[in-house]
């Protein structure tokens, strides 16, 4: 059996749940509604204060460096050229001996003061005496023969002169007169050789004194005995490399250091110019030098080219010897009372900073630019150059003109300086 429903009875409750529908949906409407305005409203108090941080950080950027500075001054500027070298004797001498033989006497040693003439050493001279006493009989045999031949000679002439009478009497035949004088002519002749042979035997005689002599070996010069080489008993062979018995240095108390100046330095220094220089025996004082020579030859090592500077030394206390390794500065420039700005300051330049009005708080979450970048600029150079000088807190150009430069210190020939300016040398950022 069917029972149908009264369709009087449904339709109550349809428009009911239609009701309630529809007020759920305008409840949820306004409910997402606050919750857009509640992310609007926090979305807008987060750029403020981002805002406001980003100009607070921005604002501070443009002046986040603490300069360093140093007061121009005036002052006086010396230029040096600074080379090494070595302090040698004035005078340096090698001594060996030219004859060959065995050393009797040794008279010096190491340090020894001599004179010239003193002897140093003595070879054995048994043999050299006998030849001199043998040279010496030599020219008195030649000198006898010398005597024989002109008494022959002086005989001869008279028989002439006797022969030449009788042939004009006619006491005499010619041919006599022709045998005396052939027999004049050949005394005359062997008197003539026999002058000659005088001759020859004494210059024998000198070479074997001369040799007797050179068995003394004698300072050439004044000085002091560097190094000794033989003792009594040894064996001197004479040869073109004879070897060295002594070596003498002269007058210590003036000596000469022996520099090396760098090609790049040779044009600026000249003889006379005064010169300090340090040894490694003595490091807290210095001593004064002054330029005597400066050779043109060129000395190359590993393809650096320099050029042997000579300067005077006074010695008078002895404290230098030779072979002393020294340190010269020598003076090329001097310069009183002229404008002096560090050097430090020639070499800064302001670092570029971005504009202010350039960044914006987009810049903050920019990634951080990746690889490096060279900031550096390369150093000026030339006479021209630009210096930058700390005025209420702000760095101000200066164009000047320089000069010549010790180093650390360099010459302001013009420019709009003033003693007390600040120049800066160096900037550094703030910590922020």
């Amino acid at each position: 059996m069917n029972i149908l429903s009264d369709p009087r009875k449904t339709a109550p409750a349809t428009d009911e749940s239609a009701q309630l529908a529809s007020i759920l949906a305008a409840a949820g409407v306004q409910k997402k509604s606050r919750h857009r305005r509640s992310w609007a409203v926090a979305t807008l108090v987060i750029l403020a204060v981002a805002g406001a941080g980003s100009y607070y950080y921005l604002g501070r950027s443009g002046a986040g460096y603490d300069y360093t500075t140093q007061t121009i001054k005036h002052g006086d500027l010396t230029v040096l050229v600074t080379a090494t070298g070595t302090v040698q004797p004035t005078e340096q001498v090698d001594i060996s001996s030219e004859l060959s033989g065995t050393v009797r006497d040794v008279n010096v040693d190491y340090n020894s003061i001599v004179k010239t003439g003193d002897v140093l050493a003595v070879l054995d001279t048994d043999k050299l005496e006998a030849d001199v006493k043998s040279s010496r009989a030599k020219v008195n045999s030649a000198k006898a023969n010398v005597a024989k031949a002109t008494a022959e000679l002086a005989s001869a002439e008279s028989s002439l002169t006797r022969l030449r009478s009788l042939v004009k009497s006619n006491v005499s035949t010619l041919q006599s007169l022709e045998d005396s004088q052939y027999k004049y002519d050949s005394a005359l002749a062997a008197k003539e050789i026999n002058e000659a042979e005088v001759l020859a035997a004494e210059a024998d005689q000198r070479l074997a004194e001369v040799n007797l002599d050179k068995a003394r070996i004698i300072s050439p010069i004044e000085g002091v005995i560097l190094t000794r080489a033989v003792n009594p008993g040894a064996t001197v062979a004479a040869s073109l490399s004879a070897p060295v018995l002594f070596t003498i240095a002269g007058d210590l108390k003036k000596m000469e250091l022996q520099v090396d100046v760098d090609e790049a330095d040779v044009g600026g220094i000249a003889v006379g110019q005064k010169a300090t220089f340090t040894v490694d025996a003595y490091p807290e004082r210095t001593f004064p030098a002054e330029i005597e020579q400066i050779r043109f030859a060129p000395e190359t090592t590993n393809n650096v080219v320099t050029y042997k500077a000579v300067l005077s030394v006074d010695n008078a206390d002895l404290l230098l010897r030779p072979g002393m390794t020294a340190t010269s500065d020598i003076v090329v420039k001097s310069i009183a009372d002229t404008i002096l700005v560090p050097n430090a300051a020639l070499r800064y330049t302001p670092q570029a900073a971005e504009s202010r009005g350039s960044r914006n708080i987009f810049s903050l979450f920019r990634p951080p630019r990746m690889g490096p970048r060279n900031t550096t600029a390369p150093a000026p150079t030339g006479p021209n150059r630009t210096i930058w000088i700390l005025k209420s807190g702000t760095p101000s150009p200066v164009n000047v003109q320089i000069g010549s430069s010790d180093g650390r210190f360099t010459q302001v020939l013009s420019g709009e300086l003033e003693g007390g300016d600040e120049v800066i040398t160096d900037a550094t950022a703030r910590a922020r």
